[in-house]
């Protein structure tokens, strides 16, 4: 399979085998975003979906990463999982999900990660965590039983690639590399060194 020649293809299964033998989040991916001077920044977040038109991740839009993904909306995205040995990176532009695809997600989510989303304005300053405690406490006597809606502040984003990375760990460090780059015809593959 480690010859694939769709990208989108390979993901999938790795990421089949990922969610079968990788403890803990297999949809763990680390983000990296710049700002509009350059300056870096990477975080975890959670894969929420993926498609042939990219990969899905959810955020305050007020964060510190939506703020910089508004100015800059290159980014890059990783995987690793190391019971597996193996990691996939890729790059592209992000571009923010319709509010349809957010309502939905959002409503799948548990009733106090919904709540949570009202109460945390994701990256400010925090006097106390008995400040947010008060601030989620708030939130639930607001909406008692309620459906809690999507907060207008809080939407998602597409990751579309223009380039992925598989990498394998092989033996006396002689990895598995596959590179594939989106061209006007489709994805070229390249074997890189390891």
């Amino acid at each position: 399979m480690f010859d694939a020649n769709d990208p989108f293809e390979l993901f999938a299964a790795w990421f089949a085998e990922a969610e079968a033998g990788e403890p803990g989040l297999p949809s763990a991916m680390c983000l990296a975003t710049a700002d509009g001077d350059g300056a870096l920044s990477a975080r975890m977040v959670l894969l929420k979906g993926a498609d042939e038109r990219g990969f899905v991740f959810y955020t305050n839009m007020e964060s510190r990463k939506s703020d910089e993904l508004n100015v800059n909306p290159r980014a890059a995205l990783c995987f690793y999982w190391a019971t597996l040995n193996r990691q996939v990176r890729m790059e592209g532009r992000t571009e923010a999900v319709s509010d349809a695809e957010a309502d939905a997600y959002f409503a799948s989510r548990q009733r106090d990660s919904q709540i949570g989303a009202w109460a945390s304005p994701q990256s400010r300053p925090l006097a106390s965590r008995a400040e947010l405690e008060r601030r989620f406490a708030d939130f639930s006597d607001k909406f008692g039983d309620d459906p809690v809606p999507r907060p207008p502040f809080w939407s998602g984003y597409r990751l579309v690639p223009d380039w992925f990375e598989f990498w394998r760990q092989g033996a006396s460090r002689l990895h598995d590399r596959l590179a594939f780059t989106r061209s006007a015809g489709g994805w070229t593959r390249q074997r890189l060194n390891p």
